[in-house]
C-alpha cells in the first residue's frame, strides 16, 4: 500500500516542512553526488551513523564491505556529528523518492499542530530518538545508517495521534495492475508501524538494509512527544482534529 495524498486542510503554509525536503535533496546533490561512486559511499561512511564506530566498540581500520567494490573504513573520520547528518542521507533515489513523499503528504498537518519553530525542533529529535533506538538494537554494527525514515516516522506517529480518523487515499499494486481506496488514517499509520514491528523482531542478529527500529524508534517518539510539542490553540481550529467528529 501507498499513500497517494491525504483529505486534510491545512491553516499555516507549511515552510518547515517544504525547508526539510529541500534539504534533503541538497544532500543528496551536494553530499552524494546524485548518487553516484564514489561520492555516495563516501557520504555514507563519512556522515552516515555507524554505530559500532560511534560507540568506539570496533577498531579503527576496520575495513566494512557496504557491496561488491565498496568498503567503509572505520575510524577515517568524525564520529560527533553521525546523529545528526545521517537522518539527511539516503542509500538510493527510490529511498529519497519515498521518504520525501511521505513527508509531503504527512509533514504539512503535524507542522500545522505546532507552528514552524516547534515543528523543526520535534522533526530532529525524533530523527535522533530514531537512530537512538536503531543503534541499542546493533551496537557492534559497522554498517552505516541513513534515511530520514525515523524523523518522519516520528512526523506519523504524531499524525495518528492527531487525525486519527482523516481519509488517507491508497494505491496498491499487483503485478501490472493497481486500484485505489481509501482507509482512516488510523489504519494506514497503524498498518505501517505493524509492518515496522515484524520486521524488527525478524532482523534481530541480522544484517538487513532496513532500519526498521529506527521507524519504530521514531513512530513512538512522535507519538509520545506530540502531546508535549502541540499548541492547543493550532489543533482545537482544525476540523479532523481527534477521534470525535466536529
Amino acid at each position: 500500500m501507498f499513500p497517494i495524498r491525504d483529505e486534510n486542510p491545512h491553516f499555516l503554509t507549511p515552510i518547515v516542512t517544504y525547508g526539510i525536503i529541500a534539504a534533503n535533496v541538497a544532500a543528496w546533490y551536494y553530499w552524494q553526488g546524485l548518487g553516484t561512486h564514489p561520492a555516495l559511499v563516501d557520504s555514507l561512511c563519512e556522515m552516515g551513523m555507524i554505530p559500532g564506530e560511534f560507540l568506539h566498540r570496533l577498531p579503527a581500520g576496520l575495513v566494512v564491505p557496504l557491496g561488491p567494490e565498496s568498503v567503509c573504513i572505520l575510524g577515517s573520520s568524525q564520529t560527533w556529528f553521525m546523529p545528526l547528518t545521517s537522518i539527511f542521507l539516503h542509500g538510493g533515489w527510490l529511498h529519497l523518492l519515498g521518504n520525501m513523499w511521505f513527508m509531503w503528504i504527512f509533514g504539512n498537518n503535524v507542522e500545522d499542530s505546532m507552528g514552524h519553530t516547534r515543528f523543526a525542533v520535534f522533526y530532529l529529535v525524533c530523527g535522533l530518538a530514531a537512530t537512538a533506538l536503531q543503534v541499542v538494537s546493533d551496537p557492534d554494527s559497522g554498517v552505516p545508517v541513513v534515511g530520514a525514515s525515523g524523523a518522519i516516522g516520528g512526523v506519523m506517529g504524531a499524525y495518528i495521534v492527531l487525525y486519527p480518523r482523516v481519509r488517507v487515499h491508497m494505491i496498491m499494486f499487483f503485478g501490472f495492475f493497481f486500484f485505489r481506496f481509501v482507509v482512516p488514517a488510523s489504519f494506514m499509520l497503524g498498518y505501517w508501524f505493524l509492518i515496522q514491528v515484524l520486521g524488527g523482531y525478524s532482523s534481530i542478529g541480522e544484517q538487513v538494509g532496513t532500519a526498521f527500529w529506527a521507524h519504530i524508534g521514531g513512530f513512538a517518539a512522535g507519538a509520545v512527544l506530540i502531546v508535549f510539542f502541540r499548541d492547543s490553540e493550532l489543533v482545537r481550529r482544525h476540523p479532523h482534529y481527534g477521534w470525535k467528529r466536529s
